[in-house]
């Protein structure tokens, strides 16, 4: 079985898959009569195809444990799909280039409560990962006529492991 270490998540790391969504990458400015600062177009989203739309839904993902043996992904054709932890807790990213799986080249990223996510259309990776305990997410991503979901089975598992 292959191994895969996770690294730290940032942006210079994740940008052929994304967007790191954290306030620390953006400068703020005052809104609402100097009462809010507002930390603005933190992700590039994308929906494309009959009657896309962009829709906002929670998702609770269930806890695993390291070592995990990874032995699938996925990838959303049509649209980008934007994760941001609700719990204060990591979580774990793990992602490949869009266009023909390339096994070789799936990266796994160590993902800090106050950083949420942004897979661009195309970018395959895995669905969420909590560790420890069930956490829920804001996801905001695509809906439309066509199916937005390509599964793909790996030809091998990778165990993903602290580094």
């Amino acid at each position: 079985m292959k191994k895969l270490s996770l690294q730290p998540l940032s942006q210079a790391a994740f940008a052929p898959f994304g967007d790191v969504v954290a306030c620390d990458s953006v400068s703020p400015f005052a809104i609402n009569g100097g009462t809010t600062s507002r930390f603005h177009d933190l992700a590039e989203l994308q929906a494309s195809g009959s009657q896309a739309k962009l829709i906002v839904s929670i998702f609770r993902g269930q806890s695993f444990q390291l070592p995990l043996a990874i032995k699938m992904l996925e990838h959303h054709p049509y649209g980008s799909q934007l994760f941001m932890p609700l719990s204060q807790r990591p979580y774990v990213v793990v992602v490949a280039k869009p266009g023909e799986l390339d096994e070789d080249s799936i990266c796994a990223f160590w993902a800090q409560p106050d950083q949420g996510v942004n897979y661009h259309s195309g970018v395959w990776h895995h669905p969420l990962i909590s560790l420890q305990h069930t956490s829920d997410f804001l996801v905001i991503d695509r809906s439309g006529e066509e199916a937005n979901c390509v599964e793909q089975q790996l030809s091998e598992r990778i165990e993903l492991q602290l580094a």
